[in-house]
């Protein structure tokens, strides 16, 4: 069993909406069930240039230790 195997089942994936642009590539982003947290971009988008705007609707990756923050990795249509 290689180290990244049991990060990967902790891993929360949730839905949200970004309600502001922050600097360095944080964005405030409300969840579906109400609770708004700290998103930032992967480096994956920041590599593609995925350009992220105010209302957008994305899917975070949350750690179960930290729910305040969560990384976008994903903006849905």
């Amino acid at each position: 069993m290689s180290s990244n195997e049991g990060k990967k089942e902790q891993i929360i994936k949730k839905e949200g909406r970004v309600i502001e642009a922050l600097p360095n590539a944080f964005f405030k982003v409300v969840l579906s069930d109400g609770k708004e947290i700290m998103g930032f971009l992967s480096g994956k988008m920041r590599m593609n240039r995925i350009t992220i705007l105010p209302g957008d609707r994305v899917t975070l990756e949350v750690s179960p230790y930290d729910e305040g923050k969560g990384r976008i990795v994903y903006r849905l249509k």
